[in-house]
């Protein structure tokens, strides 16, 4: 399963010089100008993890295969979105198409670098965008919930439930609060709020772009982001995209230095990538052999069938078993073989939830 995160913000606030250093590309052209960026630009970002490295260096791998996670570059929007200004339509089909929203906002101050607003107000990019958001949601809600009621009147229960968690989401809308405040009541509500794709139902994470010199502490701009988000219960990270493309540009080896110079113990992209995990609930679990030590993403709470599905739709569909050792242990006792003589090595079945760092060997008959 591939979870991708849509990056989008308002014109000129490093949306496009974050995309290329998170990617390590230049698939995406920074521009100081609105709209340089036209069709979404897709790029896959391996996602740092140290256990990773610890498992395959015991596994005595071949190759090292870190899991990935998808982000995609979206053309910058403008007030007026919903109605169809600037790229407006095609804003709102690119965010529709993405499991979580990376929302970049200015916090730095630069007179070479335009603001579409002439100011420099984070809470304000943000009310732009949420705002048409919002009223995406709403035009669209407006329309399908009294005719999902409707239907229900006549007898259809689906339509019936319909209208119930829209109804619900609309009146969150109407009252200026995104859709994803909505409580569905049972799981076939949940599943009929998650295929309607309203746009202000997806989670969202903050990303306050800084000066280089605000980059380990942030400033005043982004501690205003940072409260905003406590107050949704949504996620916010500090980054200076000007640092993140410096980082692209130096060797390997250099990084970690640069970094500490700068008062940063990681950079950029491990703090939105954690973010981005923590935001879509997103675990790891490893396989490992001498050919390749590999991570694996899998949604929290996936049952061990589930999470063999991600490897290949076969070992879901034949799963007998799978021999797991956790992390801690595998690490500890120095591999799968050491671990099964310990007596850590067990055998789980279909009903095993898979935690975050199991070691796994799944065994399936198709």
């Amino acid at each position: 399963m591939g979870f991708r995160c849509g990056i989008v913000g308002l014109p000129n606030v490093g949306k496009s010089t974050l995309f290329n250093a998170l990617t390590e590309t230049q698939a995406a052209q920074a521009a100081n100008y609105p709209f340089c960026t036209i069709e979404p630009n897709v790029g896959q970002v391996a996602v740092p993890d140290e256990r990773l490295d610890k498992i395959a260096a015991i596994a005595k791998s071949a190759k090292i295969i870190p899991t990935q996670l998808g982000f995609v570059d979206i053309a910058g929007l403008v007030k007026g979105a919903s109605q169809g200004e600037g790229l407006g339509n095609q804003f709102l089909g690119n965010i529709r198409e993405v499991d979580a929203i990376v929302h970049v906002l200015r916090c730095f101050e630069d007179d070479d670098i335009q603001h579409v607003a002439n100011k420099v107000d984070p809470l304000s990019d943000a009310e732009v965008v949420e705002t048409e958001l919002m009223l995406s949601d709403l035009e669209s809600l407006e329309k399908r919930v009294p005719a999902a009621a409707k239907r229900g009147a006549s007898g259809d229960k689906e339509a019936k439930a319909t209208a119930s968690v829209l109804g619900q989401a609309l009146e969150l809308l109407r009252e200026g609060k995104p859709a994803r405040l909505t409580e569905p009541r049972d799981d076939e509500e949940a599943r009929l709020f998650a295929q309607a794709q309203l746009l202000t139902a997806k989670p969202v994470l903050y990303v306050c772009n800084v000066a280089e010199e605000d980059a380990a502490e942030g400033n005043a701009l982004s501690a205003q982001v940072f409260a905003k988000a406590q107050a949704e219960g949504a996620e916010a990270v500090v980054v200076s995209a000007a640092i993140e493309s410096e980082l692209v540009a130096m060797p390997a080896e250099d990084r970690a230095e640069y970094l500490a110079e700068l008062g940063l113990t990681e950079s950029g992209l491990s703090r939105v990538i954690r973010a981005g995990y923590k935001l879509l609930g997103l675990k790891t679990f490893f396989t490992a052999g001498p050919k390749e030590a590999r991570a694996w993403t899998f949604p929290g709470g996936a049952k061990a069938p589930q999470a063999a599905g991600e490897i290949h739709s076969d070992f879901e569909k034949g799963f007998i078993r799978a021999e797991t050792v956790a992390y801690d242990d595998y690490v500890t006792l120095g591999g799968e073989a050491p671990a099964r003589e310990a007596g850590k090595l067990r055998q789980e079945g279909k009903d095993y939830v898979v935690q975050d760092g199991d070691v796994l060997h799944f065994k399936f008959n198709v």
